[in-house]
């Protein structure tokens, strides 16, 4: 195997935590990062002048997709002087600028401000295609391969000849069975393969009966009259979503199954996110980049991400009177862990509703709402803080991990064992302690290198 000297890697974010991606590999004088995103909860963050690098000298920035959590520094890192390329695949070039310009929105930087980064993110941005190998400086080649998280979203080998060294960063792995795409590709080997670990403690069930899952707990909620909530992220599991329910309300043999479903007539469902709206019009536009399901479902004449009783909220105003509607009906928007954004209105204003309930379709990172409504609801007169009002948790409230975005503890283990020639050393980043003590035990006792924070 080659020598780990030849490179050196830093964690800059994420080593021990879920959020904050952020990681450089130094090869000789050039400086590689490899995301750069933005911490959720109590997830800890290096500033600038801490980095064991000045951003003006990294000279290439790769974003393994366009999660928050993965893209969402990069302004900072502009406005602090980093000049070089942005490398990723090209259905995450279209997807990083609204999803940068949205989180934009909320910084206390003027418009014209927020509009010249974006214009330098722009310039700076460059798409590539999967499974083809391309060249760096000083013999350094990468690879983009399909990490089935979402769409454009990928893991990256970086090798090298003279020295002889590879490195792969996992980005997020999804699942297999996720709507929309395709599943994630078989890693090349490597030296060292940097791997996520969310879920490395557990195991998400059989995602096939997602449907099923989703069918009931909605039939459940919805025969009290009430509304349904579900904190989503703008984008992947909006999109997933939307997806799911166009099955329930579109496929003959699953309406007949959820009869409760039929007797609201068009169940009307509100996507109330200006950015989940945009997300899921360039999501529209990358059939190029869908599963075979997917497109089998669009050429058959029903469009997979819509159908004629969904609803686009996207002003403001119009956000306000939805969240005074009294009429059973879903309601999805962001942001997906109850951190901001419009969702926490419609939970503020309906938790205290018996006949509402709270459907999270998603991980819920440590000191989030999010997480705290799942923890609260599972004690008597449990309550939490909105906006500095103490508010008692009356709404059911439902998980439904068969969503998650990220593979499981089962799905990881064997994306690894994929490998045509076991890995040199693995080390475990993006994960909670409990997650990486886990799925190093597994992966030790399978007689993998396993190293971890």
């Amino acid at each position: 195997m080659s020598n780990f000297m030849n490179y050196n890697i830093i964690h800059i974010g994420a080593e021990s935590c879920v959020t904050g991606s952020c990681h450089l590999l130094q090869v000789k004088d050039i400086n590689i990062m490899i995301d750069c995103g933005l911490a959720s909860g109590d997830d800890p963050v290096l500033s600038f002048d801490e980095w064991p690098v000045k951003p003006a000298d990294i000279d290439y920035l790769f974003l393994t997709h366009a999660h928050i959590d993965h893209i969402g520094r990069v302004p900072e890192l502009i406005e602090n002087g980093f000049e070089g390329e942005i490398l990723c695949t090209s259905p995450t070039k279209e997807i990083i600028m609204p999803m940068l310009a949205d989180a934009m929105g909320f910084s206390d930087r003027l418009d014209r401000e927020n509009k010249k980064i974006q214009a330098v993110i722009d310039e700076l941005s460059w798409g590539f295609e999967y499974n083809k190998e391309f060249s760096l400086k000083r013999g350094i080649k990468f690879k983009f391969k399909n990490a089935g998280h979402i769409l454009g979203s990928s893991f990256i080998r970086f090798s090298s000849v003279h020295p002889e060294w590879s490195v792969t960063f996992s980005g997020d792995i999804g699942a297999d069975n996720t709507p929309i795409l395709p599943a994630p590709d078989t890693p090349e080997p490597s030296d060292l393969l940097i791997m996520e670990s969310t879920y490395g403690d557990r195991n998400h069930g059989d995602r096939t009966e997602r449907i099923s899952r989703l069918g009931n707990i909605l039939s459940r909620a919805l025969s009290d009259g009430g509304k349904v909530f579900i904190p989503a992220f703008s984008l992947g599991r909006v999109q997933e979503l939307i997806y799911e329910m166009d099955r329930l309300f579109s496929d003959a043999e699953l309406s007949d199954k959820y009869p409760a479903l039929k007797k609201y007539g068009k169940l009307p469902v509100f996507i109330d996110s200006p950015l989940g709206l945009e997300i899921t019009r360039i999501y529209s536009g990358l059939s190029d980049y869908w599963d075979e399901e997917a497109c089998r479902i669009k050429f058959s004449g029903d469009h997979p991400i819509d159908f004629n009783h969904l609803y686009a909220v996207g002003k403001y105003p119009e956000h306000l009177k939805l969240v005074d509607y009294d009429k059973p009906a879903v309601i999805i928007a962001g942001s997906g862990m109850c951190s901001g954004g419009r969702i926490v209105d419609h939970i503020e204003n309906g938790i205290e509703n018996s006949a509402n309930d709270i459907l999270f379709a998603g991980y819920q990172a440590k000191g989030t709402l999010g997480r705290k409504i799942k923890k609260y609801s599972k004690r008597s007169n449990g309550y939490v803080y909105i906006n500095g009002r103490k508010k008692v948790i009356r709404a059911d409230v439902h998980g439904l991990a068969g969503y998650s975005a990220h593979a499981d503890q089962k799905g990881l283990v064997q994306w690894v064992e994929k490998m045509p020639e076991r890995p040199g050393k693995i080390k475990l980043v993006h994960g909670e302690g409990k997650s990486m003590h886990a799925l190093s035990l597994i992966l030790e006792n399978l007689g993998y290198q396993v190293e971890y924070c």
